[in-house]
């Protein structure tokens, strides 16, 4: 597909330019990114282009108690920045609707769904680094018009990317991949091959490198109940993905396992491993919710640019309430606005854990 040449224009600043997502305008995530840019600090540490409806703005600022000061435009052609304040890309995708709290719904997932593909676009066209989105609902999502698995592979798709992607989830300096993610469980053991083993290992251990972590040890969980129990519940472990990390400890890895999902994250938390790779969403997102939902941060892993998101979901029963918590979105700010700049991981894993 040829692109059109990103016409833009502003300061001469190194500042990251971060392409800002309201969410699910029925959920948390436009009173969140309200609050999120409401911090002079951020503003000042990026330059935004906020990718929003105004209606839902507007809603999400009335939540929220706060009221932003935008540079509105209305196309990507005639983005530009001032330092200090956000540009808003202004989108009549409500056509002047006020979004329905606390439910999915077809016109709330197209307005999140159109914000997605809007961003992918200015990533194309060299007009943003980075992409942060206050938490989106992915049945709203379907209900707009998304057909993929998740936003993570159609951006695969927008952004032209080969081979395996997956989500990251960081608390404090823990880190975590998965073979599986969103699809139903009853099809997860179908879906568990050595290959997939082996990706979910390497990404995280390329990543965790890219971090200045040496050697990164990682701990690989079994899919069944205490890893298979010698193959009395299972013969995944046998089978599929002990040979997978035999394999990759041949290869020079540091893979440990596989280990029963219910005691992993026990030495996890204590320091043992590095990064925990999981078989299937759950697996994972419990243990790491747990330890720390409020500050939890989800990066996608294998795309050209940093996207983040908080560790929370669009949280419809708190929707319109204004206390959804913002520690998790500030947290993939942060970690967003690093990547894009370029400053080592490692960095960005401390300023998790801070």
């Amino acid at each position: 597909m040829s692109l059109p040449s990103p016409k833009t224009s502003g300061t001469s600043s190194a500042k990251p330019r971060i392409a800002v997502l309201l969410g699910d305008p029925s959920g948390i995530g436009p009173e969140m990114a309200v609050k999120l840019l409401a911090r002079q600090r951020n503003l000042d540490a990026a330059r935004v282009l906020l990718i929003a409806d105004p209606v839902v703005l507007a809603s999400g600022e009335r939540i929220a108690g706060e009221k932003l000061n935008p540079l509105r435009v209305d196309s990507l052609d005639a983005v530009r920045f001032d330092d200090g304040r956000p540009t808003l890309l202004a989108m009549d995708w409500m056509e002047g609707r006020e979004p329905v709290l606390g439910e999915s719904n077809e016109r709330s997932g197209l307005a999140s769904f159109e914000a997605l593909e809007l961003a992918t676009l200015a990533v194309r066209r060299e007009q943003a680094e980075g992409i942060l989105f206050a938490p989106l609902n992915k049945h709203s999502l379907r209900l707009g018009g998304l057909v993929h698995e998740d936003e993570l592979r159609y951006m695969q798709e927008r952004f032209a990317v080969e081979g395996f992607v997956c989500e990251f989830n960081l608390t404090g300096s823990l880190w975590t991949s998965r073979v599986t993610s969103h699809i139903p469980l009853k099809d997860v053991a179908s879906h568990i091959t050595m290959q997939g083993v082996s990706d979910a290992v390497k990404i995280i251990a390329s990543a965790l490198r890219r971090a200045g972590v040496a050697h990164p040890r990682i701990a690989v969980t079994g899919l069944n109940p205490h890893a298979g129990d010698g193959g009395s519940i299972g013969m995944e472990e046998i089978e599929i993905i002990a040979p997978a990390i035999e394999q990759l400890r041949a290869e020079g890895l540091d893979a440990r396992g596989p280990f029963s999902p219910d005691t992993v994250f026990i030495g996890a938390r204590r320091g043992d491993v590095d990064a925990v790779v999981s078989m299937y969403h759950d697996q994972g997102q419990i243990a790491m919710k747990l330890m720390g939902f409020e500050q939890g941060v989800t990066l996608h892993g294998g795309l050209p640019v940093p996207v983040a998101t908080s560790a929370s979901g669009s949280a419809f029963d708190i929707a319109g309430k204004g206390i959804a918590k913002i520690e998790g979105l500030q947290q993939a700010f942060d970690l967003c606005v690093r990547m894009a700049s370029g400053a080592p991981v490692r960095e960005q894993a401390q300023a998790v854990a801070a």
